[in-house]
């Protein structure tokens, strides 16, 4: 006896404050969603500023190939150190930056000591100059290799790479947050072979930092707790380690998208150790290699949740950093545009099961 279809549900997120819309009647099985605009692997435009991480010969125009290190914007520093050595990650300046940081930074810096609220700027319209830090990691000297082809310890090398970069930016008084992310396809935003990701520091709290930390704050003062240290249905979580979980979100806005979440409450991800980075390590190429064998190979992207630096101390308890990976499976639509709600195929529950059924050692 087929199975009954379920009906409509509509949930809000915890963190964002959204609502989404689960609708599994636009959609086939979930065992049948895959994505129709895998992965491939277009030319290089030398003003891109991302990448897709397909499988192919280098292309000649590659400048993130070894041997071809002149041919990039300066290098920042490199993994591993030694120059005598073959490097393993670059981390360097985007030739053609979204924001620059040869421009006089905007006058809005706090005083030295002072400590960030978690609700931004005052509203109103705004112009600064455009200052600020665009970087890129490039991940692998090899042009064939996408991350979840790295071993555990060369996606903990990168994690350690990011962690070290928005440290460093951190340092800088005009810098008020920094964006991780990786995009993966060209339907991702990508449109470079060479698996890399990139960071933008930034003079502003972006909106979206500041929603969370609210809609964290309003949860966190009616129930003393942490919104993700609340985390923890068995019905959503793929899997764990002693030190993350790895979940399909109760609210997820994309099918089959995932957050990777600490175990322990921390607020900053450039916080992290050796040992926790080999632990996400593990964890995120495991989630990655489900994602491509289970959707196709799908464009996706993920970005890395922190908190914004020089946070009030009072805001600490509520602000738990996270990683986000999203599969680009469907188009955003006018409802989503218009609303701001999402509409999601497949329930969090049946995403969750299915990858943490799938099996990705064969």
């Amino acid at each position: 006896m087929a199975e009954p279809s379920r009906t409509s549900e509509a949930r809000r997120d915890a963190v964002f404050g959204r609502w989404v819309v689960f609708s599994p009647a636009r959609s086939r099985r979930p065992t049948d969603l895959k994505s129709h605009s895998p992965t491939t692997n277009p030319s290089p435009s030398p003003g891109s500023a991302v990448a897709d991480d397909a499988l192919a010969p280098p292309k000649p125009a590659c400048p993130f190939c070894a041997g071809r290190e002149s041919e990039c914007a300066p290098q920042i520093f490199r993994v591993p150190p030694d120059a005598t050595a073959p490097w393993r990650i670059r981390v360097i300046q985007n030739l053609y930056p979204a924001l620059r940081r040869d421009v006089e930074p905007p006058p809005s810096v706090l005083p030295e000591g002072e400590e960030a609220a978690p609700d931004g700027d005052e509203p109103g319209e705004r112009a600064v100059r455009g200052f600020g830090f665009h970087d890129v990691v490039i991940e692998t000297p090899r042009h064939d290799v996408r991350l979840w082809d790295l071993d555990a310890e060369g996606v903990r090398d990168v994690l350690l790479a990011y962690a070290e970069r928005v440290r460093q930016l951190g340092e800088h008084p005009a810098v008020k947050y920094v964006q991780v992310f990786k995009n993966h396809g060209a339907s991702a935003g990508a449109s470079m072979a060479h698996s890399h990701s990139q960071m933008l520091g930034t003079p502003f709290v972006p909106p979206s930092v500041t929603t969370r930390l609210n809609c964290m704050k309003e949860i966190f003062d009616r129930s003393g707790n942490c919104s993700l240290c609340e985390t923890r249905s068995k019905d959503i979580l793929i899997s764990e380690t002693p030190n993350f979980s790895a979940i399909v979100p109760f609210a997820a806005s994309y099918p089959f998208e995932i957050w990777i979440i600490p175990r322990q409450h921390i607020s900053y991800f450039h916080e992290i150790d050796q040992d926790k980075a080999q632990d996400l390590g593990s964890l995120l190429k495991t989630m990655l290699q489900k994602l491509s064998k289970q959707l196709n190979d799908p464009p996706f992207n993920f970005m890395i949740h922190s908190a914004p630096f020089r946070l009030s101390s009072s805001c600490l308890p509520y602000t738990h950093w996270f990683l986000q990976i999203v599969p680009q499976l469907s188009t955003i639509g006018g409802f989503e545009l218009g609303s701001g709600c999402y509409i999601n195929p497949v329930f969090p529950e049946d995403a969750a099961k299915i990858l943490r059924e799938l099996d990705c050692s064969v």
